[in-house]
């Protein structure tokens, strides 16, 4: 490639960036392409679709348990590790406590690295809706690519400190087949005290990064506390979330192949893309999932389908593809 031809793609890729970036903080594109992933979920499963609000829920409220939301927002870190944990042993072949230690011992090449804080990045913007959508609005609210180094950092620092916990909590299964740690691992995701305590591990590790005191996790009166939230904006915070995985899973590629984001989003919409890049992005929906469950009740975590990528059915990763290709086209129409 020339060099003017060079310089013209890299002007458009900054050009088709910039779109979805400003996409990102558009409440009314938020609403409009939870719509059209509610309804893509219907289609997915076979189902006439269904609105995204029933008649008054556009005004209506729920109540939510305060110390389920604290530990929801906590819990992002980890969710991004344990993601992105599979995707990168699927890839290698590690067992899931070497690539931790690999984590631990700060050895982590710059691919793997920016593949981690892209996860974190996105379990991040899945949960910001949740916590209340204007908070989409925000400067901070925007591509990875355009994250300071500093956010980028603070991203890396709970990856690192989730990968130090879990490391530990695997200990018992260190010697065992790849399979047997991953079934531990599910284990670990499917319990509710852990998943507390991890939260609480995680917030104190923030702290001590940024070099501040933590503050208490849960006071007694946080324990008891109802917080009300919108019907509305946790309906679409639920299904946003396929949106978030296919714009962290497109920067990923963007960056590493240097290809425009439209083509890559036709690629996504045909079907035409590679099973690599396909699985990758469906690695992206499920991080994103997860990270939303504990918001809509702790106890989701529990469920059979809470479970690392490993042990899913091809029935359920369908269902993710199926959102990410709705999001692929709604995107392609602002490009």
């Amino acid at each position: 490639m020339t060099q003017q031809k060079e310089e013209n793609l890299t002007q458009q890729i900054d050009k088709e960036l910039a779109t979805i970036d400003s996409l990102l903080r558009n409440e009314t594109f938020a609403n409009e392409i939870a719509e059209a992933q509610n309804r893509a979920y219907y289609v997915g499963v076979g189902e006439t679709p269904m609105p995204l609000l029933s008649p008054g829920e556009d005004t209506a409220t729920v109540n939510v348990k305060l110390k389920d939301e604290k530990i929801a927002t906590n819990l992002a870190g980890f969710y991004a590790l344990e993601c992105g944990l599979g995707a990168v042993c699927a890839q290698t072949n590690q067992k899931p406590t070497d690539f931790l230690q690999t984590l631990v011992d700060n050895k982590a090449d710059s691919t793997t690295v920016l593949l981690l804080n892209r996860f974190a990045n996105a379990t991040w913007k899945a949960s910001q809706p949740f916590r209340g959508l204007a908070r989409i609005k925000r400067p901070i609210f925007c591509i990875a690519s355009l994250l300071p180094e500093d956010e980028a950092r603070k991203d890396y620092d709970q990856i690192r400190a989730a990968a130090a916990t879990l490391l530990t909590m695997m200990q018992s299964v260190r010697n065992d087949t790849a399979e047997d740690q991953f079934r531990k691992l599910r284990s670990l995701l499917q319990d509710e005290q852990l998943a507390a305590d991890i939260a609480r591990f995680q917030e104190a590790a923030y702290y001590a990064a940024q070099q501040k005191p933590a503050p208490p996790f849960l006071t007694s009166e946080d324990e008891q506390a109802i917080v009300t939230k919108s019907v509305k904006e946790q309906k679409v915070a639920t299904n946003v979330a396929g949106f978030y995985a296919l714009e962290c899973g497109l920067n990923y590629l963007v960056t590493t192949q240097h290809k425009l984001p439209s083509t890559l989003l036709k690629a996504v919409s045909s079907d035409s893309i590679s099973q690599k890049e396909k699985q990758l992005f469906c690695r992206f929906a499920n991080a994103m999932w997860k990270a939303g469950q504990p918001f809509r009740g702790l106890n989701r975590i529990t469920r059979a389908t809470f479970a690392p990528f490993y042990f899913l059915s091809e029935a359920d990763i369908e269902k993710d593809w199926v959102q990410i290709k709705a999001a692929a086209g709604e995107v392609l129409k602002t490009l």
